[in-house]
């Protein structure tokens, strides 16, 4: 090998390199779990808290809850966590899950057409749902009290988008879902929990 040649092959190893940066996906960015510990709790007249769930999660699609950032479910737990504070008695509250799902919906591109060439088109819209019950029970397991809270948002992303902003998406749409269970929720205790809301 001459020595001349030295150089250029540094040059080509550089330029090589470069291109291959350029050529891999950004670093997934890390989401901050979702809490409701900046909202006052919801003193009940209880012993405690237990949460429970009937809800029976998929990987099969069209499910895709277990791919986002922050898993409904898991936000759904830190609610009731965070949001219910037992002020003693013998009674119980008991948070059933119910629901945590979210279905991606493929939707249909035009194929022709000046919309098809030049707009980047909605390429899936994806259906979140929450569904809980919360109960009071006497102690000898006796349901005294109870509300059940559906909530839904769908949200659509365009063809192009990146994996990292189908994560931002997906965890933005879950803040959005929990604070609409979280209003309902709030209001249902109230009207409903006569004698066990303080």
């Amino acid at each position: 090998m001459r020595l001349g040649s030295l150089p250029l092959m540094a040059m080509a190893l550089v330029l090589a390199g470069l291109v291959a940066g350029c050529g891999s996906a950004p670093p997934r960015p890390t989401y901050a779990d979702i809490r409701f510990n900046d909202e006052p709790p919801i003193r009940l007249a209880v012993g405690g808290v237990d949460i429970q769930s009937t809800w029976q999660p998929s990987i099969q699609p069209p499910h895709v809850e277990h791919l986002f950032p922050v898993e409904p479910v898991r936000v759904l737990e830190n609610w009731a966590r965070d949001r219910i504070a037992p002020a003693g008695g013998s009674a119980r509250a008991v948070f059933v899950i119910e629901d945590a799902s979210v279905i991606e919906v493929d939707l249909k591109k035009k194929e022709s057409g000046v919309a098809a060439v030049f707009t980047n088109q909605p390429s899936q819209r994806y259906d979140a749902t929450v569904q809980a019950t919360l109960r009071i029970v006497d102690d000898r397991g006796t349901p005294v009290r109870y509300v059940t809270v559906k909530a839904t948002r769908s949200e659509t992303v365009l063809e192009d988008i990146s994996p990292n902003d189908r994560d931002k998406t997906w965890y933005e749409m879950t803040k959005k879902l929990m604070a609409d269970f979280d209003r309902q929720m709030s209001a249902e205790i109230s009207a409903n929990f006569g004698g066990y809301f303080n």
